[in-house]
């Protein structure tokens, strides 16, 4: 019926995590995964070809960002985002609720948060004007590009996410910070799940409107930032939602997290979702936080962090983060990273990156980035192994051992 499907496979003892396959009309991923970021439908610095060269199996571009530019009706009218950004495979568009936090509220891209300071019910950070205003119906923001504004709501969420035409799609949401107060945490959690009811009313009214085009996956997104009950409550309340016997085709696990309690956090959220549908951490790429995500039941990943930071000459590797731009990798004819099996690490060296980054060369951004995405999206694979082959808990070891030492 939708060509959509989740097959879950091998699973951790005694722990919710597993293996499995999330089949969506334009390929199959293979889970656990990471998704790579393409926000406006680019990763940026690097051509689609070498997105797959490097092991992508999917990506994520943002509902909020293409609506501003160029146009949900154009990429409708280019065939959808898939065809329009030239990436064969699956695709995922985020609901724009991120941005009522990061742009709304001046945090950019932070999501690990820790819960110092005073609670709010109005969060702004240091220095920033607030951007968008939340009520019960939806969120009016001023655009970042030209200052005009806009109004996002449940209904204007999902009819940019259906003209976009990704294979998986986000119900519109309130992403909080931790420094909002328990009181504005259950207004803005008892929100979400009315946005929730309307996003997958009006998903259901325009897949029905747009049958001849590939079903799209709608995903509930469980909010609650810290609290426990709140985390349950939520899950709980996107499970029990139908329309015309319809329910969601996944979830997803977002908002502001105290990273120390990452894992805890997802768990209260898996227990209470259903076992063969999949769960997305949204925001997440740090290999902590992979390992405890994927402990902790989640299948699927995204974050900007990794091709973001590979513009500023941060490599990841397996002993920890390093910058290129030192004077030790001045005269090191060496890759990033020994072993590594990337187009940077088998072509060039150091050196030649430190040359890049003090000549503020273009091509330092594409060759970092390369570097970085892999190696993401390769621990993310190894994970995968090692759950099926039954080595998760040595495998988790070891590698925390090796990235947090130095």
């Amino acid at each position: 019926m939708s060509g959509f499907s989740f097959t879950p496979g091998a699973t951790l003892p005694g722990a919710p995590g597993r293996a499995g396959v999330i089949h969506t009309p334009h390929g199959d991923i293979a889970t656990p995964a990471f998704v790579v970021v393409g926000t406006q439908a680019t990763v940026k610095g690097v051509l689609p070809r070498d997105v797959k060269a490097l092991g992508a199996q999917a990506v994520l571009a943002n509902a909020y960002h293409l609506y501003l530019q160029p146009g949900p009706d154009l990429v409708d009218e280019a065939g959808g985002l898939a065809r329009f950004m030239a990436w064969d495979g699956p695709t995922f568009t985020d609901s724009g609720g991120f941005q009522v936090l990061s742009l709304g509220a001046g945090f950019k891209k932070v999501l690990a948060m820790d819960t110092a300071g005073l609670a709010s019910d109005d969060v702004i950070a240091k220095g920033k004007d607030r951007l968008a205003h939340v009520d019960d119906d939806g969120v009016t923001f001023k655009s970042h590009r030209d200052g005009s504004y806009h109004r996002f709501t449940p209904e204007v969420s999902m009819g940019i996410q259906h003209q976009l035409g990704a294979d998986i799609i986000f119900a519109f949401d309130e992403c909080t910070t931790l420094m909002n107060t328990r009181s504005y945490q259950e207004r803005s959690v008892a929100r979400t799940q009315a946005w929730a009811e309307r996003c997958l009313a009006e998903h259901v009214r325009l897949t029905a409107e747009r049958a001849d085009k590939p079903y799209q996956a709608l995903f509930g997104v469980v909010q609650g930032a810290q609290f426990e009950d709140l985390r349950r409550h939520a899950a709980r309340g996107l499970v029990a939602t139908r329309h015309a016997g319809r329910g969601f085709d996944g979830y997803g696990i977002g908002g502001a997290l105290e990273k120390e309690n990452l894992g805890q956090i997802c768990r209260w959220v898996t227990d209470e979702l259903p076992f063969d549908k999949p769960r997305h951490l949204l925001g997440i790429s740090a290999p902590e936080d992979l390992l405890a995500g994927v402990e902790a039941g989640a299948d699927t990943f995204d974050c900007v962090d990794p091709s973001r930071v590979a513009r500023h000459g941060i490599v990841y590797t397996r002993d920890g983060r390093y910058t290129v731009d030192t004077l030790p990798n001045k005269r090191s004819f060496t890759p990033l990273e020994d072993g590594c099996d990337c187009y940077t690490c088998t072509h060039v060296t150091r050196a030649y990156l430190h040359h890049l980054t003090r000549s503020k060369e273009m091509l330092l951004a594409t060759l970092m980035t390369i570097h970085n995405l892999r190696f993401t999206v390769k621990l993310v694979d190894d994970i995968r192994a090692s759950i099926v082959n039954g080595y998760f808990p040595e495998f988790k070891a070891e590698t925390l051992g090796r990235y947090q030492r130095r």
